[in-house]
């Protein structure tokens, strides 16, 4: 029978995909006989789903059994490894076993090792928000997938608008193609006009920052939070930024010429825009963007501890934009 794991901290993605498998494998009609999600929390979960997957289907179609979110990539026991060795290679052809995994899968693990034998792996991870060309070919897909038309501008537009925020993707695109439900294609100013743009403010707010612009670079976190972007989302769109900005200028600096070294130490994916990239850390000093990334780090780990988002956003940005303002 068909197993798969589909792993990563894309939640929505994740979901998108859970639904789409349930939606190709199930007869609608007897879904509720024939589909069955097993939380993490129940007792023996996994002993469950695998005795839900030895059951035959009622009337049509497949049968689909959901293991939501397990643990079993965590820990496993020696019993439950023998178990799953045993039952795995015997499950019906026509019943399909999911497992979701929210987070990173341990490839060291005997349990991972044993499942790679009879699944099919999917990851379901965020794009970091640096990888620009990922973002754009992640917006391009989805677009065409929802029927949306946009020009090349239109969809660069978009990715700058979203960043890595799945949900939002999908939700921005649903909203399009109600305002041109005709199917006419969408540039740029359509996007800009109905799409709000917070990443592209939190990249507004590190130019500001490197500036050591203190009283704009506070004004742009406070348009941020009032538009409700989580802070850590705003501190993740910064921290690639300036690793950005660091890499470029380290190979700038060690006399590295051939912009297509330099894209790919930075881990940018279109050589063509380290030619932007060296115009903007050209004024900026190394030392004060080797000292940001350490302050941007403790403000994430702050974040994370449940500290007062504005008050310590504000703290770190002063904090930064003072290297750049004695430089």
């Amino acid at each position: 029978m068909p197993i798969y794991v589909y792993w990563g901290d894309d939640e929505f993605a994740m979901q998108q995909g859970v639904k789409q498998l349930r939606d190709r494998l199930l007869d609608p009609n007897w879904i509720s006989f024939n589909y069955t999600e097993v939380l993490p929390d129940q007792p023996g979960s996994v002993m469950e789903a695998l005795n839900e997957a030895m059951t035959p289907p009622f009337g049509s179609g497949n049968r689909l059994v959901w293991l939501v979110n397990t643990g079993l990539f965590q820990q496993a026991s020696g019993s439950l490894l023998a178990e799953l060795e045993r039952t795995l290679p015997v499950l019906l052809t026509s019943s399909v076993l999911l497992l979701t995994v929210a987070g990173k899968l341990d490839q060291r693990l005997k349990v991972t090792k044993l499942m790679q034998k009879y699944a099919e792996f999917r990851e379901f991870s965020l794009i970091p928000p640096w990888k620009t060309d990922l973002l754009l070919q992640r917006v391009e897909e989805v677009a065409s997938q929802q029927g949306v038309k946009l020009t090349k501008r239109g969809a660069e537009v978009l990715s700058q608008s979203v960043g890595n925020d799945t949900r939002r993707l999908v939700n921005e695109l649903q909203k399009l193609v109600l305002y041109h439900p005709d199917g006419e294609v969408l540039n740029d100013q359509d996007v800009e006009q109905l799409v709000v743009s917070n990443t592209q403010t939190s990249l507004e707010l590190a130019q500001a920052i490197a500036k050591g612009q203190v009283d704009r670079s506070l004004t742009l976190i406070e348009g941020l939070l009032h538009r409700n972007e989580p802070a850590l989302r705003i501190v993740a769109t910064l921290v690639g930024q300036f690793r950005t900005w660091l890499w470029v200028k380290l190979m700038v600096e060690s006399g590295e010429r051939d912009d297509r070294q330099i894209a790919q130490a930075a881990e940018v994916a279109n050589p063509k825009r380290v030619y932007f990239l060296k115009q903007q850390v050209r004024s900026l000093p190394f030392a004060s963007l080797q000292r940001t990334l350490p302050l941007l780090l403790s403000l994430e780990w702050g974040l994370k501890q449940g500290r007062a988002e504005r008050e310590i956003l504000q703290t770190h940005i002063i904090q930064i934009c003072q290297l750049y303002r004695k430089s």
